[in-house]
């Protein structure tokens, strides 16, 4: 085990044993510790079967507190829970207030997401066949609201709608941006952040992070051309991000 590369092919192999409860990677030693309560035969054998060069250099028991690092997982995704449910209710407000459909498609994308890091709560601790049923979970969440933000964008195509307020626009999504930039920082910084639930939870945030943007342009486009079309493209373009990261955490969750 010398680079990321075969560390991600050393996870992938071992995530279906229930037995294992944390692995420690220490790459420039070429060592692996796996925390474990049973199963080292299966362990063994399945690292054998990757033809890594591997050696069983001890074994023995140990006080160590997976709690700590749960807890401190669990902290992380209360903080971008509380981060993206208040930029849903302020992007909502102002989307309403505003007559942006950008604004209201990330503040429903924002609101996913909150409900995705609330899931992902449940998942910490937990074996990896629960974490990838929760990333599954969230990924038909995620669909499901894309589908009702269609109909909505569908809605405003067909009706008389208002131009937008492209300050309102371009001022809300610059503090959404600057949020998701904070949440993607403090994902990153997470040692589990291999596991399903927080892979999902990384691509939900970079996909705000590539929305707030949109929203920006299309304030701009909507100052210029005078016209609401720039904001519900914008909106239908959000509802395809948040589908197609929907289907890539499916896959995922396989």
């Amino acid at each position: 085990m010398d680079c990321p590369s075969e560390e991600n092919l050393i996870r992938l192999k071992l995530q279906d044993i229930s037995a294992i409860q944390d692995l420690d990677f220490d790459i420039s030693n070429r060592k692996l510790t796996v925390y474990h309560v049973a199963g080292i035969k299966e362990i063994a054998a399945s690292l054998s079967e990757l033809k890594l060069g591997d050696k069983l250099l001890s074994t023995e028991t140990s006080d160590y507190v997976k709690q700590a690092k749960n807890n401190n997982q669990k902290k992380l995704l209360w903080a971008v829970l509380v981060i993206n449910f208040t930029f849903f209710i302020i992007e909502m407000t102002t989307g309403l207030i505003s007559k942006s459909m950008g604004l209201i498609a990330d503040s429903l994308d924002m609101l996913a997401d909150s409900f995705v890091y609330g899931i992902s709560l449940l998942a910490v601790g937990g074996s990896a066949v629960r974490k990838k049923g929760i990333a599954k979970l969230s990924g038909y969440l995620q669909i499901i609201l894309a589908m009702i933000g269609f109909v909505e964008v569908l809605r405003r195509c067909i009706g008389a709608e208002h131009v937008p307020d492209f300050k309102t626009m371009i001022v809300v999504s610059i503090f959404a941006l600057m949020a998701n930039g904070a949440c993607l920082y403090l994902l990153q910084l997470s040692k589990n952040k291999k596991d399903a639930h927080m892979q999902a939870s990384l691509i939900f945030t970079s996909n705000d992070v590539i929305i707030n943007v949109g929203v920006i342009v299309a304030a701009l486009f909507v100052n210029w051309t005078n016209s609401n079309l720039p904001d519900l493209i914008t909106g239908s373009i959000v509802f395809i991000i948040v589908l197609r990261g929907a289907f890539r955490i499916l896959r995922l969750s396989k």
